[in-house]
């Protein structure tokens, strides 16, 4: 019996779906529907049981599981409620590691390329606890996941219990299907797709920085199912704990993201730039690429797809769901 938190989410549904395909029918969901949408993530997934996060604890004491992969989160970088975010990022990620740890099960949870903050000092997954010490995220979101990073890797240096396979990944921008639900925390993707649909100019935060042209900021876009093959692959094999970015590995610029949605549509987006509000541009990223060293040093050798594929098969996805 494998569970995944947020398993009704954006990459936990996926997470669910792939978990089906490999033939597992025992796999447990930890998540709230609430009233929206989230729903219709799982309408072609089976699962055995379907827990609310308040009573999992309760769940857990006794059982036997394969593994644990925590999605669930907060995961909104507008968050501003400091108790909501500590209680379900911080205290539940540290319910779960304790209870993995003593039952001996593998947990694999969602960290943050966020943890990184500006990105001054790159986007190398070290995990010693000096390193860690130095980054400084910028938002509350963010300082959330490096919270948990710091305790995991705290415990790791001071030979504390840990579970038998403990990895943290920092997703950087993931996009693909299955984001409705998340507003406008969805990716920039799903946005450019729903205002082209729309015929309306898809607007861009101009740059405020003399090194980036309007549009040229550059991030790390990461297709969804290139994240589940990755989770899988440390399902099936390597032990241990650590931190791994888990990303493209090659950063591309807004202009880029844009042109290749209207590229799989078919159609010219007209581009138009906007100012970047002041209360972000001192917590905007200019430039975020995962360092993929320690993920395939670890044996993963898959390749990931381009903008231009990922996006593509995300866009027929959307179509279809029209």
């Amino acid at each position: 019996m494998i569970l995944v938190t947020g398993g009704a989410g954006f990459i936990g549904s996926h997470m669910v779906g792939a978990l089906n395909a490999k033939g597992r029918r025992d796999v447990v969901v930890c998540d709230l529907l609430r009233s929206g949408p989230k729903w219709r993530n799982l309408r072609r997934c089976v699962f055995a049981d379907f827990i609310p996060p308040d009573e999992l604890a309760g769940w857990l004491d006794g059982r036997r599981l394969d593994a644990v992969i925590h999605l669930g989160a907060n995961s909104s970088t507008l968050a501003v409620d400091g108790d909501d975010v500590i209680r379900r990022n911080f205290r539940f990620s540290l319910m779960l590691l304790d209870w993995c740890a003593k039952a001996g099960v593998p947990f694999i949870y969602a960290s943050s390329a966020a943890t990184y903050g500006d990105g001054t000092l790159g986007f190398e997954d070290r995990d010693d606890g000096a390193f860690l010490a130095t980054l400084r995220p910028l938002n509350l979101y963010g300082w959330s996941k490096h919270a948990f990073d710091q305790t995991v890797a705290a415990r790791r240096e001071s030979g504390a219990p840990l579970p038998p396979a403990c990895w943290g990944l920092k997703f950087f921008n993931v996009y693909g299907p299955n984001e409705v639900h998340k507003g406008e925390m969805r990716s920039v993707v799903h946005k450019v797709f729903e205002t082209l649909q729309r015929e309306e100019p898809v607007q861009l935060f101009r740059s405020h920085r003399p090194d980036y042209a309007d549009g040229e900021q550059l991030r790390d876009f990461v297709w969804v199912e290139d994240v589940v093959a990755a989770i899988q692959f440390l399902l099936a094999g390597p032990r241990g704990a650590g931190l791994l970015n888990l990303g493209n590995g090659t950063a591309r610029t807004w202009l880029d993201l844009v042109r290749a949605v209207g590229a799989a549509m078919s159609v010219t987006p007209d581009i138009r730039f906007i100012d970047m509000p002041e209360a972000l541009r001192e917590k905007y990223q200019y430039w975020t690429e995962a360092r993929l060293d320690r993920l395939r040093g670890l044996g993963y050798n898959a390749a990931f797809a381009s903008l231009e594929e990922g996006v593509r098969e995300t866009v027929s996805h959307l179509r279809a769901s029209l």
